[in-house]
């Protein structure tokens, strides 16, 4: 028989556990719910860009066992091109308004000519992500009927367009494929001096590698695109290489290669390129919305003007005009005001300031430290969104992509003849259509 003692024991044990067994329960209860939050938040969270891993970077670094030059980016090169693409574009023609004339109609179809066919453009893309994604940029796939996608494997695709900027002149397009290998984008800042290769299809003879260094970042102003913040290189862009890859020594993406300065068609030692920063920007807004919302001050600015004979430069952005009813008059600024900071950053051109707000978005507060009849003061401003503008013509300076035929960019713009004309034109026909009947 067991002892009083021993079944109180047991007995306390049981309790005991009675006790803290509902605490047990709702401890595992909420480790659940934690679990499954924390999953469904992390599934929710923005598309990000592929990055290259450490082993990575260090397998494609360039290794030299002497103080000599490097004399070899094969690996770098080898892992960056896989991303690249080539791009072919064809916009079909239009038909001629005077198709349904039975007289005219009998004209053109006694032409040489493919009903439908239309010329040919060549651009080059950057894969982004396994599932499909490549960016390019916009004036690549501008108007584009069908899009094909050739891939350094040898495979082929047709690619449709989630989105275009032609702000930014970026566009995101996909492919109906999966394992593809995304370019790692370069997480730091890309310096002046630090080499540059190119990769992409220029004048369509395949897909080719050039090298250079960054000559310059933070371009602006060229009058290329609304918003710029251009990497400059002389590594060679030419036509066909808009929308390739700028990649660093160890293959990691650093910017798009979009236009170059030339007098002849080919490179000449200045080509741009837009940064990842940007790029990742844009990229994320297309592929989530399809669509780049940007904030908005509704003013109108200019640079202050410097006398560079002058040992005190005066920096700051003066207000010429202001938006009824925008961001700018509700926050009560003026005409004539300086602008010399937003968010503790020096405005030091107009240029900057547009950059700088158009990184904003909708809805954000900026601190403005402006001047005003020679006093400082603060100025808070909500920004709105940036209304749809035109588009800006780019300069004939500037490459961007192979120009179009005459006939097909101007088809809309082209005058109809008049009913006169027209007549004649059915006069001479029937002649001829008469003449060559006759031969027959």
């Amino acid at each position: 028989m067991s002892s009083p003692r021993a079944n109180n024991s047991q007995a306390n044990s049981k309790g005991t556990l009675l006790k803290w067994l509902p605490w047990v329960l709702l401890l595992i209860v909420l480790a659940a719910f934690t679990w499954l939050f924390t999953s469904m938040n992390s599934a929710s969270n923005a598309w990000e860009p592929p990055r290259t891993t450490p082993e990575e970077q260090q397998a494609s670094a360039p290794v030299s066992d002497t103080p000599a030059p490097i004399s070899s980016y094969h690996n770098a090169v080898a892992r960056a091109s896989q991303s690249v693409v080539n791009i072919y574009t064809t916009q079909a023609m239009a038909e001629h308004p005077y198709i349904d004339d039975p007289v005219l109609r009998r004209f053109f179809e006694n032409q040489d000519s493919q009903q439908g066919a239309g010329p040919t453009n060549l651009g080059s893309g950057v894969i982004v992500s396994e599932d499909g994604y490549i960016v390019t940029n916009a004036h690549v796939v501008e108007k584009a009927d069908e899009i094909t996608v050739a891939f350094s494997d040898g495979r082929k695709s047709r690619a449709k367009v989630i989105g275009t900027d032609p702000d930014s002149d970026l566009a995101v397009i996909r492919v109906d494929m999966t394992g593809l290998t995304p370019l790692g984008f370069r997480e730091e800042p890309i310096r002046v001096g630090d080499l540059a290769l190119a990769i992409g299809n220029p004048f369509g003879v395949g897909q080719t590698v050039t090298q250079g260094i960054i000559s310059a970042t933070g371009r602006t102003g060229l009058g290329v695109n609304k918003f710029e913040d251009f990497i400059q290189t002389d590594a060679a862009i030419n036509p066909g290489n808009s929308g390739g890859a700028l990649v660093d020594a160890r293959g990691e993406l650093v910017g798009i290669n979009t236009v170059i300065f030339s007098r002849s068609g080919g490179s000449m030692g200045i080509g741009f390129a837009i940064p990842t920063a940007l790029v990742e920007q844009v990229m994320n807004a297309l592929i989530k919305d399809g669509r780049v919302s940007r904030g908005w001050l509704g003013i109108e600015i200019q640079s202050q003007l410097r006398d560079p004979t002058q040992l005190e430069t005066t920096t700051g952005v003066e207000v010429l005009k202001v938006v009824p009813q925008g961001p700018a008059a509700k926050s009560g600024l003026q005409v004539g005001d300086v602008i010399l900071t937003i968010d503790d950053v020096e405005m030091t051109d107009a240029n900057r300031l547009i950059q700088y707000v158009a990184r904003k978005p909708p809805n954000m507060v900026l601190n403005a430290q402006i001047l005003r009849r020679g006093k400082n003061a603060q100025v808070e401003i909500m920004l709105e969104e940036r209304p749809v503008q035109e588009v800006v013509q780019r300069p004939v300076a500037m490459e961007g992509g192979l120009e179009e035929p005459d006939y097909h960019g101007q088809a809309q713009n082209r005058p109809m003849m008049s009913e006169e004309e027209r007549d004649r034109m059915r006069e001479e026909l029937m002649k001829l259509f008469e003449q060559d009947g006759a031969v027959q």
